[in-house]
């Protein structure tokens, strides 16, 4: 299948909602666009070989950040839900330099432990983040005088927000440093030998998933309205690794199609809600299986084929 014919797609794909016209179809779709740009940030970590499990824990510093900034400091909406990616982001790049000097399951357990005292700080300090109770009053997002009071204008807000993480992990996909990324993954001692610095690169790469989850957060705040440290937990992590396991990790695109199938999944299984957790396993040991490199390698081998 050529690029355009994927585009073409996608373009159809996201368009469904407004064929459909309904507002149950748009809050599934806008969810799907805001977990694009975590799905994407994730799999820039598992380019460089690394699987982290502080996901959550940035998605929540955007959504926090963001929504704390508006509600007292009265910060435009725009401009809260950057500094709420930067600030997912300066923490990604204090901690960076130590959790990166460690790699395989001793990786995953540190940001795995880091995400569960950064869910259990917006726990416990209830008159900052309202703790177990939740954070309310959240004002809707608001740009150029322009208030998104509706689903379809959050779903439009979604899409462009997926759609810059997308251009910009694909523009790295296609650069030298996406170039470096794969040889840290595949062969770190060579990557070294011809001057790469690898720990620079990986804390570069573990920087920018946490300011893709910080945006993901933030467009999150702003569309539910409350906030609870529950919608941050380690549930989300599974989620991250079964989508870009399902769509492909070899490509910007396999996240893409990750989000398209997965999301979707907690709202068709809302009445087995308590085998969701078993089917997530049975799709994932399938494709392990059957699919390794996702739903992404068999446009490729299309393509090839072709």
């Amino acid at each position: 299948m050529k690029p355009l014919h994927i585009f073409l797609v996608i373009a159809v794909l996201a368009l469904v909602p407004w064929m459909v016209d309904s507002q149950y179809v748009f809050h599934i779709a806008t969810m799907i666009a805001i977990m694009i740009p975590m799905a994407l940030g994730m799999n820039m970590m598992l380019k460089i070989g690394q699987l982290t499990m502080a996901m959550p824990a940035f998605m929540g510093i955007g959504a926090y950040g963001s929504a704390l900034l508006t509600i007292h400091l009265g910060v435009p909406p725009l401009l809260a839900m950057m500094l709420g990616a930067l600030m997912a982001a300066a923490i990604a790049a204090a901690v960076g330099p130590v959790f990166l000097r460690i790699k395989g399951v001793y990786f995953v357990l540190l940001t795995y432990a880091f995400g569960q005292i950064i869910n259990l700080v917006f726990q416990e300090w209830t008159s900052l983040f309202g703790g177990n109770n939740g954070l309310y009053g959240i004002p809707k997002f608001s740009i150029f005088g322009m208030r998104l009071t509706s689903t379809p204008q959050y779903y439009v807000m979604g899409l462009m927000l997926a759609t810059l993480v997308y251009v910009a992990v694909r523009a790295i996909e296609r650069s030298d440093i996406g170039a470096i990324f794969q040889s840290l993954n595949e062969n770190e001692m060579l990557s070294r030998s011809i001057g790469s610095n690898a720990i620079a690169w990986r804390i570069a790469a573990f920087t920018f998933s946490a300011l893709a989850a910080g945006f993901s957060g933030g467009g999150y705040a702003f569309y539910i309205g409350f906030l609870s440290p529950d919608a941050f937990g380690f549930r989300l992590s599974v989620d991250l690794i079964v989508i870009n396991a399902v769509g492909g990790v070899h490509s910007a695109l396999g996240p893409l199609l990750g989000a398209i199938l997965v999301v979707p999944l907690p709202e068709l299984l809302r009445d087995a809600r308590q085998y969701q957790l078993l089917i997530y396993g049975v799709c994932l040991m399938v494709f392990l299986i059957f699919i390794r490199q996702g739903l992404v390698s068999l446009i490729q081998r299309r393509r090839s084929a072709a």
